[in-house]
């Protein structure tokens, strides 16, 4: 069973960072894409990035593209969004997700394409 477990969120000044983690367990994800989604009150849930776990190929929304940077650590089993130069419409809440590949880098940005999710963080980007 794979379990997915954010932490890391919280309240930020405008222009400040955060790094949020998901700790994944459950089995080995080496043919899997690991991805960071986000959901501001009374909206859908946008993609924010992914990761391709074997190889690091990251992909980004152009909302975050410069900005956010994904990574993780393979020995720990460990996914990573670094948030940088924050701005009041990235406050959400940050879900990490988990799938095997199924195609395209890119077209693992829609969730429907994504079977394991975590349970969310708060992030507040204050102005």
């Amino acid at each position: 069973q794979v379990q997915l477990v954010e932490s890391g969120g919280g309240l930020v000044q405008a222009g400040g960072s955060l790094r949020l983690s998901c700790a994944a367990s459950g089995r080995t994800f080496s043919s899997y894409a690991m991805a960071w989604f986000r959901q501001a009150p009374g909206k859908e849930r946008d993609f924010v990035g992914n990761i391709i776990w074997i190889g690091g190929s990251t992909y980004y929304a152009d909302s975050v593209k410069g900005r956010f940077k994904i990574s993780r650590d393979n020995a720990k089993n460990v996914l990573y969004l670094q948030m940088n130069s924050l701005k009041p419409e990235d406050t959400a809440v940050y879900y990490c997700a988990a799938a095997r590949l199924k195609g395209p880098q890119a077209t693992m940005s829609r969730d429907a394409r994504y079977d394991y999710w975590g349970q969310g963080t708060q992030v507040t980007v204050s102005s």
